[in-house]
């Protein structure tokens, strides 16, 4: 039979107001009495009914998260980061994905509503209706790299549109001329903004050269169709820069199987430095996103805002980048440093 608090009162020899306190860590426990009662539960094997302590101290220890999708090295260091941060607080995370659509993230939204504490949300192709109408007022939210006009929100940020341009001025500043773009899905907060940057910077150092912009979706396939559909050009251009790593990889395939080298024939650069990214041949020059810490910060500020609501804090918080290179982008150091 299952154990329930009046056993353990039973036992104890005390009130089942006791026993919750002691449990619970109450200052009204004297230090004894709470240690006699720890270790008769743990004798009777007492687990604490957890709807019971939550209609208590109104808490769930549980954590919503709203991801875009679930698959993939990206959203995979993400989650890493943030299960890591919510361990280390005794949190439990409650994980659902919108697969990109609004709809979708809208249901996902209610359906989180009374089970969670606070939530995180990435949600880059939700517009400001579908989140302002199903995040309640008054839940402890953090937004990740997803646009919010108006909001009281807490929001984190990749640089995206920085981390763009730096990779776009380093194939530039090595001496490639013409460079093609493979963009993200159309409507996506980080796919506009990276595309944002090849454009600005395009425009500004490579003013005579025609864009040259593939459309993707974030994934290996799509990276793999540009590759093709770049291998079919009459005049191919001197590098690709994929707005994220996973099409870079797919493109990295295409070339290959088309009988062109990296970086010989042709650079290659990719956005994100998920983990693979340095176990390919030749190694990925990418865009650094610390994409672990991202979802470990907003955890640790979502935490914050729960146990501390009235403490004003920054409305939003850039994240940096930094370029990584490594071969494929056709820098003379990275060839020499990887000949030594």
């Amino acid at each position: 039979m299952t154990v329930t608090i009046k056993d353990v009162a039973r036992a104890a020899g005390v009130s089942v107001a006791s026993v919750s306190r002691a449990l619970n860590g109450h200052e009204s426990v004297t230090e004894s009495t709470r240690k006699r009662i720890v270790e008769i539960a743990g004798e009777l094997r007492y687990v604490p009914h957890a709807g019971a302590r939550s209609l208590i101290t109104r808490r769930t220890q549980t954590i919503g998260v709203l991801l875009p999708d679930l698959y993939g090295e990206f959203f995979s260091e993400l989650i890493r980061g943030m299960d890591s941060a919510a361990r280390a607080r005794g949190l439990h995370l409650l994980v659902s994905s919108s697969h990109g659509s609004p709809s979708e993230a809208a249901e996902a939204l209610r359906t989180l509503q009374g089970r969670v504490d606070g939530l995180l949300v990435m949600a880059p192709h939700s517009d400001n209706g579908v989140l302002a109408t199903n995040i309640p007022a008054g839940l402890p939210t953090v937004l990740m790299n997803t646009r919010l006009a108006d909001t009281d929100f807490p929001t984190l940020s990749i640089d995206n549109q920085g981390g763009a341009i730096a990779m776009m001025n380093h194939l530039v500043g090595v001496g490639h001329e013409s460079i093609a773009f493979i963009a993200g899905p159309s409507g996506n907060f980080d796919a506009e903004e990276r595309l944002a940057g090849y454009r600005e910077t395009l425009a500004r150092l490579l003013p005579k050269a025609d864009e040259t912009i593939l459309p993707g979706d974030f994934n290996e396939e799509s990276g793999y169709e540009a590759g093709l559909a770049i291998c079919a050009l009459g005049r191919r251009p001197d590098a690709i820069f994929a707005a994220n790593d996973m099409m870079a990889l797919g493109c990295l395939f295409a070339l290959t199987e088309k009988g062109l080298r990296v970086p010989d024939d042709i650079a290659l650069a990719g956005f994100d430095d998920i983990p693979i990214a340095r176990f390919v041949s030749p190694q990925l020059t990418t865009v650094r996103v610390r994409i672990a810490d991202l979802g470990r910060d907003a955890l640790e500020r979502l935490v914050m805002q729960i146990e501390a609501p009235d403490v004003e804090r920054p409305a939003s918080v850039p994240l940096s980048c930094e370029i990584v290179i490594r071969m494929s982008c056709g820098d003379p150091r990275a060839l020499q440093g990887a000949r030594k």
